[in-house]
């Protein structure tokens, strides 16, 4: 009789919770019907990222516009760096808006589970929302980022500047993606990591402003020594960067094997990370 009564009344509920089952049940179609809290997280991280700020929003123009500057005194005007032919305010341009969006994605997945400790002990939700709303946000900041870009390539192009588009353009939305998806699986792995060990957060800072000098975002792949090129090469975001670069500007050195190979390291990157975000996530309150 207990047994009947326990499940006719399990019956009686639209939603049953379980945990999860091994490292693959991952659930991806609850996601969807955790659209509008998605969508309440996107709002909220956008709100809140310049709030009581002098600037506020415009803080998404002046960032990469001041950080471009630094970039051409830096390295155009003292180190003397070539940039392909490219203005050098153009050249640092494009590999600033392309890189900080997914440095500021790795950074900002990277605290998932200890910044939202206190939310995510309270209520239950598919916990891939936040991380999912991250991205989407800081893929807001890069569209406003990527139209100051435009803006000033239109007026470098109408001044008589020898920059042209590719047919590489038309990748650009895959190289969008694939930007996200080192983001949100660098991210997702960090954050599952820091529930145990918390001095990760700190490596993650310091690691991405290595990862910036590896990555040819303020200088040419061309730039570098044929000897250390197979290095260079080797980081998947080095097609990424280039192609971004050849597809507006005209400069640049990749192949579609390269970007076929960092889309497929970007795939594994998620899966290894969904797989431990998984798996972490049943016991992270204990631990945070």
């Amino acid at each position: 009789m207990a047994d009947a009564t326990d499940k006719a009344s399990n019956e009686d509920w639209t939603t049953v919770i379980t945990p999860h089952r091994g490292w693959m049940d991952w659930r991806l179609r609850q996601l969807w019907r955790y659209r509008d809290l998605i969508a309440l997280f996107v709002w909220r991280d956008f709100t809140a990222l310049y709030k009581q700020t002098i600037l506020g929003p415009a803080w998404h123009v002046v960032q990469p516009i001041l950080t471009t500057l630094t970039y051409t005194i830096v390295f155009s005007l003292v180190a003397r760096l070539p940039t392909d032919g490219v203005p050098p305010f153009l050249f640092y341009l494009a590999g600033t808006v392309a890189w900080t969006y997914f440095a500021t994605t790795l950074s900002m997945t990277s605290g998932t589970f200890v910044t939202n400790s206190s939310l995510l002990g309270k209520v239950y939700f598919h916990r891939m929302t936040i991380p999912i709303s991250i991205t989407i946000t800081n893929c807001i900041s890069f569209a406003i980022q990527f139209a100051i870009f435009l803006l000033v390539l239109g007026y470098f192009m109408a001044t008589g500047t020898e920059i042209h588009l590719t047919r590489w353009a038309l990748m650009a939305p895959v190289l969008l993606i694939l930007l996200a998806g080192y983001g949100l699986g660098g991210g997702i792995i960090v954050s599952a990591l820091t529930t145990r060990y918390r001095d990760l957060a700190k490596l993650v800072t310091f690691g991405v402003q290595l990862g910036m000098f590896l990555t040819p975002v303020v200088y040419p792949l061309s730039l570098v020594p044929s000897n250390l090129r197979p290095l260079v090469e080797l980081n998947p975001l080095t097609p990424v960067l280039e192609g971004f670069r050849l597809a507006f500007l005209g400069v640049g050195t990749v192949t579609m094997e390269q970007l076929a190979m960092s889309g497929a390291g970007m795939v594994v990157l998620v899966v290894v990370g969904l797989m431990l975000f998984t798996h972490i996530e049943r016991s992270f309150m204990d631990t945070v």
